[in-house]
């Protein structure tokens, strides 16, 4: 292939599973880490090496930016406007200088904020934590790069909810652990809704954007439907993992403390825990998204909500 998709990011988990759906020599892999997946086609690159970035991108005309700073616990909070944000920045300017004509930019549905009644593309942004207003700027600094030559620019921002699957170490990850071994404590009512996105199907999306996006701008949320109860969650990894969890549930003012104990304690030991406010928070709060949008945009994701929790639970925990 001539113009190989570059992918920012790439060594990344939703990174290595979008590159494996690409024919060999369609895509290059730029990285503060090497690709274990794809070692061979990565170059070591940071995202705000203004003078490496134009180096790297020559002979594209397409680059997904994969990289962010994305986790609950990122110390100091700085870093989330300085890679987001500023790394947003560095990249357009390495684009312009370079004639590239279309950005795929993965941010998030936490520009929503909390607690919002299935917000879709048009709802009122409202982030509610420093990863969220990084993302927000973010999307405004791209927004600003196609705005500026907008015959020959596109821009396709996708706001995934939580993306979970094999090899994944993030939130949903340790939720499963801990249910497969039986430590899981179930909180309030687990009546609260959480959209959840199979990584199959989010690397799926991000490669029919670069694929089929025409010069404009478009905004997309990725949910794989239909939205769980936490309690229908528990359910079915129960039922697939064959364990039965306590049915004993914590008041959620109890592991609020609980997490501000935790906070405490990691700030004065220097050390990271599983459990946080924000965490508990996020985990008893709705988090519900309407992604219409992209399901309706000739999109046929490969595998059902379902199928994608089943293969993560037999591959990481059977």
């Amino acid at each position: 292939m001539s113009n190989p998709t570059v992918i920012l990011g790439g060594s990344g988990f939703i990174g290595t599973h979008m590159c494996g759906n690409i024919e060999p020599g369609g895509f290059r892999i730029l990285d503060k880490q090497k690709s274990k997946t794809f070692p061979d086609e990565t170059e070591i690159v940071d995202i705000l090496d203004k003078e490496r970035l134009i180096q790297k991108l020559q002979g594209t005309q397409c680059v997904v930016n994969l990289a962010a700073e994305h986790q609950d616990n990122v110390t100091p909070v700085s870093l989330y406007h300085k890679v987001n944000v500023e790394g947003a920045q560095v990249l357009c300017d390495a684009c312009v200088a370079n004639g590239v004509s279309k950005i795929v930019f993965t941010s998030s549905v936490a520009v929503y904020g909390l607690n919002k009644v299935n917000p879709d593309e048009s709802h009122p942004t409202d982030p509610f934590n420093h990863y969220g207003e990084s993302k927000l700027a973010a999307e405004e600094v791209y927004i600003n790069w196609q705005k500026a030559d907008p015959e020959n620019r596109s821009l396709v921002i996708v706001r995934p909810t939580v993306v979970f699957g094999e090899k994944n170490r993030g939130n949903v990850y340790s939720l499963l652990k801990q249910i497969a071994s039986k430590r899981f404590f179930r909180i309030g009512k687990g009546d609260n809704k959480k959209s959840m996105a199979y990584v199959g199907n989010v690397s799926a999306f991000l490669l029919h954007a670069v694929q089929n996006a025409d010069f404009g701008c478009q905004i997309y949320n990725y949910v794989d439907s239909p939205d769980l109860t936490m309690n229908e969650l528990v359910s079915l990894c129960e039922k697939e993992l064959k364990v039965r969890i306590s049915k004993v549930r914590v008041p959620v003012i109890l592991a609020q403390m609980g997490g501000l104990g935790f906070d405490l304690i990691s700030k004065i030991s220097g050390k990271k825990f599983a459990v946080s406010r924000v965490r508990v928070t996020k985990f008893c709060a709705t988090t519900q998204f309407n992604a219409s949008k992209a399901h309706t945009s000739d999109f046929n994701p490969p595998y059902t909500l379902e199928e994608g929790l089943i293969k993560t639970l037999n591959s990481e925990f059977r």
